[in-house]
């Protein structure tokens, strides 16, 4: 083949080879495709890639075209044969007459009759990063007149190509592995978190809670989470998820109340391209991404009753359609659903329909307002104030007994929301290591709130604060006046002046 003609279809064969090797991440496919190549441009066939599997200190055939099965299960040693050797030394080794090599194997091709039909073997090293971690070897047709320089050269440009694939693969693989790993990671977190065991609470409203998860959990069943805006019913919903047999898969969340009815019912179905204004590509629904995992609709109560009616469908037949769309898909999703609501009330003024409600409500769990479980408030409160000292590095250890005392005293209208968000205040107003009284919302310190009066006196303040200091010393000094006053810096005779004073129980401390 003239020079020129040679170049003309070495150029041609490696723009091939780069759109073979970019076109996929399937290493040994690309690998083969280029093997392909060679033969039909260049009757290059037999040919081998060769590489190191793992941490194996034998080279084996990643990809080959033209050998037997048998070949195809040949290994190499390092500096064993011309492809050990090739790979050792990271140099190329051209066998102008394979039939004349001592060296020369014939491990993978099995070749016959050499005698009659003579063979060029030429090997190249595929590097990556100055490390030969395998080779490129090809047969050729004996010629005397071969310009072996050329053909090396052009097997040297495809080899680097092909040592660009085999590290993008590693790279992709290291990625999807450290993908995996994490997500495996954060699923365990998200497992732990949402455990029944973690939610806080040992009251006998709570204990019952925890009792509805632990019987519902395993099943497939259908729950409707009932209660109060902020007691948790989000909470409730995950612990159920991570604690079935659907823990691994998806869990999809959806609140009915935040998306307006225009958009409800293509967030929920999904929608075709071209299905309405603005949607220029199809996407999924909530309920296809939520397949084989659970689907939790938060304020279900809000669903307008066209989506109810296309729910209905969905709970009874497990299939939909996207907006737009005709194809039928199927989903296999849990459903959880939540609402504030009294869905009873709804369904007698008719916005809510009553087929919908018994299909949602075959296992219900009604989770108590705080207010109807006071025993859990110090406990959820001591929760709160160690989570937000660590994530604002303070150095808070305690919650001060008058503190408590308003805590427990206060009706909770928002709940468990209500709670966290007072703690988390408290703990950024406080600069020392206790919270007190007055690092509560003023909500808390109202008439309406305590029960103290909305405007006291100067000599009123002061009272209760100092009222405040030695309750709080109390409870470190465990009812000793003695240890208590050396706290406040202050003499004992006066220590119990001023206990009088206040009327202060010593003895609530000691334990």
């Amino acid at each position: 083949m003239p020079a020129p003609v040679a170049e003309k279809t070495q150029l041609t064969t490696l723009v091939a080879v780069s759109q073979a090797l970019a076109s996929t991440l399937h290493l040994e496919a690309a690998l083969h495709r280029v093997l392909e190549l060679l033969e039909r441009h260049h009757a290059m066939f037999p040919s081998i890639v060769t590489l190191f599997k793992g941490k194996s200190a034998e080279l084996t055939i990643a990809a080959a075209h033209g050998l037997t099965p048998r070949g195809k299960q040949a290994r190499y040693r390092l500096g064993e044969g011309i492809t050990g050797r090739v790979t050792e030394s990271g140099k190329p080794i051209i066998v102008p007459r394979i039939s004349h090599e001592p060296m020369f194997l014939n491990r993978a091709g099995e070749r016959k009759n050499l005698h009659k039909q003579d063979r060029t073997f030429i090997c190249v090293p595929v590097v990556i990063n100055r490390r030969a971690v395998g080779s490129l070897g090809v047969d050729l047709r004996f010629k005397d007149d071969r310009d072996y320089d050329r053909e090396l050269h052009f097997l040297q440009v495809v080899a680097s190509m092909i040592a660009q694939a085999i590290n993008i693969s590693h790279l992709v693989e290291s990625e999807n592995d450290r993908l995996r790993d994490e997500n495996e990671h954060l699923r365990g977190e998200l497992r732990e978190r949402y455990d029944f065991s973690n939610i806080i609470g040992h009251s006998n409203r709570m204990r019952q809670v925890y009792e509805q998860i632990t019987q519902v959990a395993p099943a497939n069943t259908n729950v409707l989470i009932r209660g109060e805006s902020g007691t948790g019913k989000e909470l409730i919903a995950h612990a159920i998820h991570y604690n079935s047999v659907r823990a691994k898969r998806p869990f999809v969340k959806v609140s009915c109340a935040a998306l307006p009815e225009t958009l409800i019912e293509a967030e929920l179905f999904g929608h075709e391209k071209g299905a309405f204004t603005g949607a220029d590509a199809r996407k999924k629904g909530r309920f296809e991404l939520a397949d084989g995992g659970t689907l939790f609709l938060d304020e279900i109560g809000d669903l307008s009753l066209a989506t109810q009616v296309k729910l209905l469908r969905v709970l009874q037949e497990r299939e939909f359609e996207r907006l737009g769309g005709t194809a039928t898909i199927k989903a296999n999703v849990r459903l959880l659903t939540a609402t504030n609501r009294d869905l009873e009330k709804a369904i007698a003024d008719g916005s809510f329909r009553e087929d919908l409600y018994y299909r949602l409500n075959v296992f219900s769990i009604f989770v108590p307002p705080l207010r109807e479980r006071r025993d859990d408030v110090l406990l959820l409160a001591d929760y709160f104030s160690e989570k937000y000292a660590r994530e604002n590095h303070k150095p808070i250890r305690r919650i001060s007994t008058p503190a408590i005392d308003m805590l427990a005293s206060y009706h909770w209208p928002g709940n468990v929301r209500e709670l966290e968000n007072a703690i988390e205040r408290a703990v950024l107003v406080c600069e020392g290591q206790v919270i007190h009284g007055y690092h509560l919302p003023p909500t808390l310190q109202t008439a309406e709130a305590s029960g103290t009066l909305a405007r006291v006196s100067l000599s009123e303040a002061v009272d209760s604060f100092e009222k405040d200091m030695l309750m709080d010393a109390l409870k470190t000094a465990r009812g000793n006046r003695a240890k208590a006053a050396k706290l406040l810096g202050t003499t004992e005779r006066i220590m119990r002046y001023k206990v009088k004073k206040y009327a202060i129980d010593c003895n609530r401390f000691r334990n």
